[in-house]
């Protein structure tokens, strides 16, 4: 693999832990129900045990219903679904359904958290082909996460970076609602401007990265940040906290200021692996 393909894969992997599939990923291992003992035979229930144990689809889909309205930050997001794609509004919602009907009690943020994976999952690719501003609110959003995430604890936010799982992530995601999903808003909006318009964009050159690097280095970032950031590399001794989550913001701020065409090409790469990953 050369230097190039190498900064290619690593950009988007970082890319795709900074515009929230770790944090997706991390509400996930949280909410996630414990592993179980491996399981005994299976009883076969007399048809009214069965009823009384399985609640019935129109009353787990209440309780989607009723747990999205009860968050009306997270509403805001169902609500914009629901009215642009309604196909992929009842997925989302038949997903979280199911998990009602096999005794899950999830959260509003775990609720929006599927959903959104679910989306990327489908259509994230579209939002690649998005238009330069509507893809720029994307890692707009991103970075308000981040800077909130940075008046918390820098331990929190070196976590959001990287995708750890951490309780505190959790609370902090009740706790702004707002900003995820507005960073949830920008991702679909980021979509349906994707399929209406289909941009074509090229991968990033080697020009490209160096031009980064460089803006990088100008705006405070050093050797070890950059070479964790960009080249995937394991700092010796390691970088702490406060340097690490000042890095990841000066990251995506140093992107804001990038050529509108290289900006472009790099944020485009990054969400699209996102998507496939």
């Amino acid at each position: 693999m050369s230097r190039q393909d190498l900064k290619l894969f690593l950009l988007g992997l970082v890319g795709t832990l900074l515009i929230g599939s770790g944090a997706w990923l991390l509400v996930d291992m949280l909410q996630a129900p414990a592993p179980q003992e491996a399981a005994a035979p299976p009883v076969v229930a007399a048809p009214e045990t069965a009823t009384k144990t399985a609640p019935p689809v129109d009353s787990a889909r209440t309780s989607v219903e009723e747990t999205i309205a009860s968050a009306p930050d997270v509403a805001r997001f169902f609500d914009r679904l629901r009215l642009a794609l309604p196909s992929d509004y009842e997925a989302a919602i038949g997903a979280l359904v199911a998990r009602r009907s096999s005794g899950a009690t999830d959260s509003p943020d775990f609720d929006l958290s599927q959903a959104v994976k679910t989306l990327r999952q489908s259509r994230g690719a579209l939002a690649a082909k998005s238009d330069g501003a509507t893809l720029g609110r994307v890692f707009d959003a991103q970075l308000a996460v981040l800077k909130a995430l940075s008046s918390v604890n820098s331990r929190l936010c070196v976590d959001f970076l990287y995708g750890g799982a951490s309780e505190a992530f959790l609370k902090f995601s009740s706790e702004n609602r707002g900003l995820v999903t507005d960073l949830a808003i920008a991702g679909l909006e980021a979509i349906l401007d994707g399929k209406e318009k289909n941009v074509a964009r090229t991968t990033p050159t080697e020009s490209d990265f160096q031009m980064f690097e460089t803006s990088l280095r100008q705006n405070g970032v050093g050797t070890a940040e950059i070479g964790a950031l960009l080249d995937g590399k394991t700092p010796d001794p390691p970088i702490s906290d406060d340097r690490m989550c000042a890095a990841g913001k000066t990251y995506l701020e140093t992107l804001q200021q990038m050529p509108e065409d290289v900006r472009g090409r790099i944020q485009a790469l990054a969400i699209d692996l996102m998507a496939r990953s």
